[in-house]
């Protein structure tokens, strides 16, 4: 089955979009974030995708009560990351009823723990893997790495990680459609779930996806283009 994730980003409290990243690049979508949740809910959301910009930016968990009280409000699983980059950190946002927690900067900057997580909390553990130009970006997408988008696949795949979920941060919020190559490449070079970000604008990126017959290319995350109305979730549910 592949899913279709709905974004829901949070920056002081409110639901934003940052084009590419970039924190002075930011347009306000909503100050409910539980009510941005159940409207995505009410239209059909069977997951959400959730990231405290605020925790990416600042490398802790910032915004966990906002979102436990999202996760309080509906009744389907949410994926949540953002400066998870301490056990406490990775515990608080469980503790708030996450049913998937994404590591990015730690699962670069520290293996050795990931492995270990790993054996603590099996699929509940994911690694995001946020990339440009073939190479792995942290912190917020501030800092740009030498350790290339495959090589860190293949390192958390490796250590048992179930979920990747892959942003190719050149097309984020760009609504120019997804980069089918890195998502192939990615898909092909490991054995876990992969879900997509990055670009997905319309039924026709999904459909690209699909096309590409990963059978681990389990879904896709959108944001903006749902936000500005350039797609809804039932089109792109279809193209699933």
């Amino acid at each position: 089955m592949f899913t279709i994730f709905p974004a829901i980003d949070l920056k002081g409290g409110r639901c934003v979009r940052l084009l590419q990243g970039k924190a002075d690049a930011e347009t306000v979508y909503g100050h409910d974030p539980v009510e941005m949740a159940k409207r995505w809910v009410d239209e059909g959301a069977t997951w959400l995708h959730m990231v405290d910009l605020d925790g990416a930016f600042e490398g802790r968990s910032v915004q966990a009560e906002v979102i436990a009280k999202v996760i309080g409000s509906i009744a389907i699983p949410v994926q949540v990351g953002g400066g998870l980059r301490t056990d406490e950190d990775l515990r608080k946002v469980l503790d708030a009823g996450a049913s998937r927690v994404i590591l990015g900067t730690r699962a670069w900057a520290d293996p050795e723990a990931l492995g270990a997580l790993v054996e603590i909390y099996g699929d509940k553990l994911a690694v995001g893997i946020d990339g440009r130009d073939g190479l792995v970006q942290i912190r917020g997408w501030t800092e740009t790495t030498s350790i290339k988008t495959l090589d860190l696949a293949r390192r958390a795949d490796g250590l048992g990680i179930r979920t990747l979920i892959v942003t190719d941060t050149a097309t984020d919020g760009m609504l120019q459609g997804t980069n089918l190559t890195v998502m192939d490449e990615v898909c092909g070079a490991v054995g876990c779930g992969v879900i997509a970000s990055g670009g997905v604008s319309s039924r026709g990126d999904v459909e690209g996806l699909k096309g590409l017959g990963r059978g681990n290319l389990i879904g896709a995350i959108v944001g903006k283009a749902l936000y500005d109305g350039h797609t809804t979730l039932a089109e792109l549910q279809n193209g699933s």
